[in-house]
């Protein structure tokens, strides 16, 4: 080998050993070098052990139980007989002789199911105006400049941590002549400040780039908000119309309030009446007939007041957290 040769390859072996060698990607980890690995990492980052993984498991699992049996049970002793009610002393968890009688007598025209009927106007109303408003409000927030922008925006803050109290609230109301009347359950609640926050800060997050070539290609406010801003917030609005629905369908107090006429009042109200204080329904069969178990007919009016938020939810569970989050952290 000559003098040239033996110097380059002493210069190679110099280089190679001036640094660590190269891992050896297809050599699987020992144990070792994977705790040295994941020691740079948090603890909440790392991989659960053994123990870590059974514990996770076992709290799902409580979870996922103290979700669904209540409901479990709820749901078949709405179905059972009265037979069944009578050998299980009371809700039933094992299913025995299934029944519809409970739901039929329950929607048999009585006050059960005009509250239902009353709950759902006030749910379809009461959404549709307050997103209407929420919207309209959340969208002149957001554009900068817009006439008492800061103004506006306080006084949605303040009424965020201060409110009038329920007296003042009652002598509005009735000084509006709303006593006794469905929009009492509506107006006192049409608008919520965090949602129109959400909004606005949703609505800030659209590149403005697109809003201001609408603008040019001579687009009013109306369209761009239309057809441009509402078909780009699907998630947010899905979301907010989410929170507004469930808050009416649930409303409870303000009927209690503003209410006096039974043949008024939502469902809730009938379902905390008949559930909870016993008291049997007007305009329904009496339960201490034999006929149908009262705890039977009570289960009915439970599952009838939870089931329409747990069919609506799935469609919207999708756009739930992306809605959540993006409206809250953009702008």
């Amino acid at each position: 080998m000559s003098s040239t040769e033996k110097q380059a390859v002493d210069g190679s072996a110099r280089v190679a050993g001036s640094g660590p060698a190269p891992a050896d990607l297809t050599r699987p980890l020992v144990s070792g070098e994977l705790r040295q690995r994941n020691s740079s990492r948090p603890v909440w980052d790392e991989e659960p052990g053994a123990a870590g993984k059974a514990a996770k498991g076992v709290a799902l699992v409580a979870i996922c139980a103290a979700v669904l049996v209540p409901l479990w049970t709820v749901v078949l002793t709405s179905l059972s007989s009265q037979a069944t009610i009578t050998r299980a002393g009371g809700l039933v968890i094992v299913p025995g002789e299934l029944t519809l009688d409970a739901y039929r007598q329950v929607l048999s025209g009585g006050v059960v199911t005009r509250a239902v009927l009353v709950s759902i106007g006030v749910t379809t109303v009461g959404t549709a105006l307050s997103m209407l408003v929420s919207v309209l409000a959340a969208y002149g927030l957001s554009r900068p400049g817009s006439l008492g922008h800061r103004a506006i925006l306080f006084t949605f803050l303040v009424t965020m941590f201060f409110g009038a109290g329920m007296i003042p609230t009652y002598l509005l109301v009735s000084s509006l002549g709303l006593i006794n009347s469905w929009w009492s359950l509506v107006l006192p609640t049409a608008v919520s400040a965090f949602n129109v926050l959400l909004l606005r800060g949703f609505f800030m997050g659209i590149d403005t780039g697109i809003l201001e070539a609408a603008r040019i290609d001579g687009a009013s406010d109306w369209r761009i908000l239309g057809q441009i801003v509402l078909p780009m917030s699907r998630a947010v609005l899905a979301v907010i119309s989410l929170f507004y629905a469930v808050g009416y369908w649930n409303a409870y107090f303000n009927a209690t309030l503003y209410i006096n006429d039974f043949d008024k009042m939502p469902l809730q109200v009938v379902l905390q009446s008949f559930v909870l204080q016993g008291v049997n329904v007007p305009g329904q069969l009496d339960v201490g007939s034999g006929q149908v178990a009262s705890l039977a007919v009570q289960m009915a009016v439970v599952v009838i007041a939870i089931v329409p938020v747990l069919v609506v939810y799935p469609f919207i569970q999708r756009h739930f957290a992306s809605g959540v989050l993006i409206g809250a952290v953009k702008g």
